[in-house]
């Protein structure tokens, strides 16, 4: 498709190209009330979970059997909910999801001093600690993204901390966190070279202490190709990247400091290093696409949901050891179960569908925000992703009115507004933010935040004015 008229194409080719037809879904003319819970759209499969079907990688260098399926520690469930004040995370719910994802065969959990408000190791050590240390693979990483934390000591206290919290004599997979984010080779020599921790880490591995030791990939694709080609000195057991079926082609459209996943594997395919692949749903954006993607979806494979065409997508490549996944509920875990218990790989045919859909999906404006909230706290008080989280789903659900000719133009105004004061606090929306810009460097996506809450914040101001 020629990226040129992408973003000209008219409402009408759309869908005479996407072929929805009359299976486009009504729900785009329902409200635009928030969405950061379990699925409530009937999008997610049914049926029997196997406990002994899970599709499991061999890892070349261990051997180690690694579920394909693997837990993400980042969106663990709290007490208070999911908003941006919650912070103390359920336990006994974290532990009934890890026994569960354990009985089924997943035991691969990925976790990293930086998560949940540092918390993430310490509740996924306490639910592990439960189960033999022979059922169950943890990942962690070197979260040393602050400046403050940069030096050797500030680095070694946070690498020691992990096995604390996690309650381990030895990581099995560690990671260095973030390369090629923020302030690519200059930032990535700080964090690893010039303190000596990667020299350190690699040691560390030689004692048997760390038992793979790899990286996980964001943004500057310079870090990644130097990283690559230094393969015989590091010896990399396995990278961490992002890949799903809209970044496979699309990731530098998207945002042009980002790479395409389709380079990024095939460049570890070649070298033999496993991948661990992130954002398989871009944070949950894949599994609430707009209204007429899920109907071409459901029009293809109605019995099952729309997240399972991403899992397959990233499980149908050979070179993946595992696919990472945030199950915050137990839904999203049962219904991943499914798309692993065991894996059926995608056809040619299939994928080739998927790449379609991916073109498809890039006519809608969403912003690639995908719910890290690295990001947070707010030194204003806006809930960042929660403000973009409400915009992407209006625009997926046809709310975001155009102008004031639009036929559903008064539909969609009282729909887009009564949602945003519904998911976002008035104290915590896009008028609060003055630009000081301190988020930017955290976002893994290179989103330019305060622009995008500046755009906002006067479409927000002409709906109400009705002067759109």
């Amino acid at each position: 498709m020629d990226t040129k008229n992408r973003h000209a194409i008219g409402r009408r080719e759309f869908l005479k190209r996407l072929g929805a037809g009359a299976a486009v879904s009504t729900a785009a003319l329902a409200g635009c009330a928030p969405e950061r819970g379990p699925a409530a759209d009937g999008t997610s499969a049914s049926g029997e979970i196997p406990t002994d079907a899970m599709t499991f990688r061999i890892n070349p260098r261990t051997g180690e059997k690694v579920s394909l399926l693997g837990y993400g520690c980042m969106r663990w469930p709290t007490v208070g909910g999911d908003g941006p004040d919650a912070d103390e995370i359920d336990q006994e719910t974290v532990n009934r999801l890890v026994d569960f994802a354990i009985a089924h065969g997943v035991n691969y959990f990925d976790t990293s001093p930086a998560y949940c408000k540092g918390q993430s190791e310490r509740v996924t050590g306490i639910a592990l600690k439960r189960h033999p240390r022979e059922k169950y693979f943890i990942a962690t990483k070197l979260s040393n993204f602050a400046p403050s934390t940069w030096s050797r000591e500030a680095s070694l206290a946070m690498y020691r901390n992990s096995f604390r919290e996690l309650q381990v004599d030895y990581i099995d997979y560690m990671l260095l966190h973030g390369v090629g984010m923020g302030g690519g080779m200059e930032e990535f020599e700080a964090r690893y070279i010039r303190n000596g921790m990667l020299d350190f880490l690699l040691a560390e591995r030689e004692a048997g202490r760390i038992r793979n030791l790899g990286f996980s990939y964001h943004g500057d694709i310079r870090v990644f190709d130097r990283l690559l080609a230094g393969h015989d000195r590091y010896r990399w057991d396995f990278v961490q990247i992002q890949m799903n079926y809209l970044d496979w082609r699309h990731a530098r459209e998207i945002n042009p400091r980002n790479t395409d996943a389709e380079y990024l594997y095939g460049e570890l395919a070649g070298r033999g290093i496993p991948a661990v692949i992130m954002e398989p749903l871009l944070g949950g954006r894949l599994s609430k696409v707009h209204d007429h993607i899920v109907a071409r979806l459901k029009q293809r494979e109605p019995g099952r949901s729309v997240a399972s065409w991403a899992f397959r997508f990233a499980g149908s490549y050979p070179g993946v050891l595992t696919v990472l996944s945030g199950m915050t509920y137990m839904e999203h875990l049962q219904d991943n179960l499914r798309s692993y218990c065991p894996l059926q790989p995608l056809t040619d045919e299939e994928r080739e569908f998927l790449f379609a859909t991916a073109d498809l999906m890039m006519q809608y404006p969403t912003i690639p925000c995908n719910d890290c909230k690295y990001c947070m706290p707010c030194p204003y008080g806006l809930d960042i992703p929660g403000i973009l989280l409400h915009y992407n789903k209006c625009v997926n659900e046809g709310n975001v009115p155009e102008d004031r000719q639009a036929e559903n133009y008064r539909k969609a105004r009282r729909a887009f507004l009564v949602g945003y004061d519904r998911s976002v606090p008035r104290l915590r929306q896009a008028d609060r933010c003055i630009g000081c810009n301190q988020c930017v460097p955290h976002c893994p996506q290179n989103i330019r935040i305060p622009q995008e809450m500046q755009r906002i914040d006067r479409f927000v101001e002409h709906l109400k004015q009705g002067t759109l």
